[in-house]
């Protein structure tokens, strides 16, 4: 009731796109400053909007596109655009949104989607839900998703021990470091969702 090799495969291609690693200094940045508990629970809401993101679309992505006329080249530009936002904030080190609609913003948007449930992981869940043909390859393509979350959780949730080592001044720099490292991402997806579009004129 398990295919090794599908697991494997999207595990892989979702844990490539996700960046488990690449996210931490991110979420570090964006959620400097506030309580553990609540860098935890941020960490916890994060993964479960992009869990539920990705779920719904990997059930429902394609009749939801095609309902709303939407491509996935326009969904990757807008992505992007919206990426760029929050990463001139981090560049820029404003820090003037009220605290508690700061806290909703960083765990649904950006960290849920789209830097965790971004263009990329929405497609790659889609296609493979459709190639998955039989009960064993459902069960090992769930399987797959379901991991890699529970893998960013815990990459997320543990970080946090890594700002104790770095103080505030650490801090200031990896936020100005993810930045750089964001608005680099939000560019590419751009460009890769203009080029797309070219492709298909």
């Amino acid at each position: 009731m398990f295919d090794v090799a599908v697991f494997g495969s999207l595990f892989l291609t979702l844990f490539v796109i996700m960046d488990p690693p690449g996210i931490t200094p991110i979420f570090l940045a964006l959620t400097s400053g506030r309580p553990g508990k609540v860098q935890k629970r941020m960490a916890l809401q994060a993964v479960c909007v992009a869990g539920g993101v990705i779920t719904v679309f990997g059930l429902l992505g394609h009749q939801i596109l095609d309902y709303l006329h939407v491509s996935v080249p326009a969904l990757m530009i807008a992505g992007g655009l919206l990426l760029l936002l929050i990463a001139l904030d981090l560049l820029t080190g404003k820090t003037d949104e009220p605290k508690q609609t700061k806290d909703v913003n960083v765990a649904l948007v950006p960290l849920g989607m789209p830097l965790l449930a971004g263009p990329g992981a929405i497609v790659s869940v889609i296609l493979a839900v459709q190639k998955a043909d039989s009960v064993t390859t459902q069960v090992s393509v769930w399987a797959a998703i379901l991991a890699i979350h529970v893998v960013l959780w815990l990459v997320m949730r543990y970080s946090l021990l890594i700002i104790r080592v770095i103080k505030d001044g650490g801090v200031v720099l990896v936020t100005r470091l993810a930045g750089m490292m964001l608005s680099a991402i939000a560019v590419q997806q751009i460009i890769n969702g203009v080029t797309q579009v070219i492709q298909g004129a």
